[in-house]
């Protein structure tokens, strides 16, 4: 919502909601804290990847190159997500890279796809380790897709990835801003991640790198250097951001069309596009449209760069795991 980045007379209205929001997650906080609420421990480490405002951030290219790193490591691996937007019949379910993205949701089945390890999901985080250690009993680590503020499940290490562009937006706590916590909250995590560039909050900046676009029907691979003139579509949280990142490589965008956060796509949303020139899209979008994509629809895979002393250390702490494992 454009008045989360703003303070206008919408946000003065709604700011005792976010008192109120304030006063009932704190207390729930508190309450899983002192173990009047029961929470669970996974029998082992869990990285919890989360937002501390609503959107995109960049988050799943997080968990992607996470599980590389860990998996350099010779650490065995494992993802567990809500599965928000997913429609299984079923939960908690595993999540492979031929999942119906209907079922499983864009996300974990394009985090299936990208690291070949085991994704579970279930709203019950519980549920859904206990299926994935089932499937995967000699995984080392679990790593969270989300799930900052869901207290039911203890943590071992957080990482909160951050938008640079769009920061902490007004600095409210829903629904007067886009904060799901207090800005405090970044004091206790162990890695801050932000996307874009570094700011007064990071810990590291995080750049998401295109190097060439796949081909939905083919699976042919040109550089994105070739492109000239194309259409895009984004689905994520911050459309924008993939249609400035194309713009950026000198490719001109003809026609654009941003989406919801974890649009369901079908044909008929595509019929306005001119077939005679590329269409670009994210490959989170791509992993929805395979069924009835064309011959000039291509998506653009990024892989995230993250470095710095920071990211050293934080990944020094799970050498001690493998030791010990």
């Amino acid at each position: 919502m454009q008045f989360w980045y703003s303070r206008t007379w919408i946000t003065w209205l709604m700011l005792p909601l976010s008192c109120l929001f304030w006063l009932i997650a704190s207390l729930r906080k508190y309450l899983f804290q002192k173990g009047l609420f029961a929470s669970y421990r996974a029998p082992v480490p869990v990285v919890v990847v989360g937002n501390l405002s609503v959107g995109g951030n960049g988050k799943t290219p997080v968990v992607i190159w996470l599980v590389k790193q860990l998996q350099q490591k010779g650490l065995c691996v494992g993802v567990i997500s809500r599965g928000y937007g997913s429609q299984s019949s079923v939960y908690p379910l595993l999540v492979t890279p031929d999942t119906d993205p209907v079922q499983g949701g864009d996300e974990p089945v394009l985090i299936a796809k990208r690291t070949q390890v085991p994704v579970c999901i279930a709203p019950n985080r519980q549920q859904a380790i206990e299926l994935l250690l089932q499937h995967q009993p000699k995984c080392e680590v679990i790593i969270s897709d989300d799930g900052l503020q869901h207290y039911q499940l203890q943590r071992d290490f957080e990482i909160v990835v951050m938008d640079a562009t769009r920061g902490l937006g007004n600095g409210f706590l829903l629904p007067a801003g886009p904060l799901r916590e207090l800005p405090s909250r970044l004091n206790s995590v162990d890695l801050i991640i932000c996307h874009g560039q570094a700011t007064q909050y990071s810990d590291v900046e995080m750049t998401l790198v295109p190097q060439y676009a796949v081909n939905l029907v083919t699976g042919e691979q040109r550089l994105l250097s070739d492109f000239q003139r194309v259409s895009a579509i984004a689905g994520i949280g911050h459309p924008q951001r993939f249609f400035s990142m194309l713009a950026s490589l000198s490719i001109q965008l003809i026609q654009t069309k941003a989406f919801q956060d974890h649009q369901k796509f079908d044909a008929t949303q595509f019929t306005a596009f001119d077939h005679t020139q590329p269409l670009l899209m994210t490959e989170k979008d791509a992993v929805k449209c395979m069924a009835f994509a064309h011959q000039n629809w291509w998506y653009v895979p990024v892989e995230a760069e993250i470095k710095g002393t920071k990211v050293r250390s934080f990944l020094a702490k799970f050498d001690q795991i493998r030791k010990t494992a």
